[in-house]
């Protein structure tokens, strides 16, 4: 999916993985680990919300604060 059609609120697979520092494919493994759930868009062109991406950043950061 190109940057110019994703809707504001969301992320694509890429910027996800570029927001956590980790590969797409990575990306991948973290939804079907169920610690993030694609939003919108199609199976192959998934999206996911900002909020949720936040609070996963978040989480890894305290996570490795500690």
């Amino acid at each position: 999916m190109h940057p110019a059609d994703i809707p504001p609120g969301f992320y694509g697979t890429s910027d996800v993985a570029r927001a956590l520092g980790i590969k797409p494919a990575s990306v991948r493994l973290i939804v079907h680990r169920g610690q993030l759930r694609r939003s919108a868009g199609t199976e192959r062109h998934p999206l996911y919300a900002v909020a949720d991406v936040a609070a996963l950043l978040a989480k890894r950061r305290e996570r490795a604060a500690a």
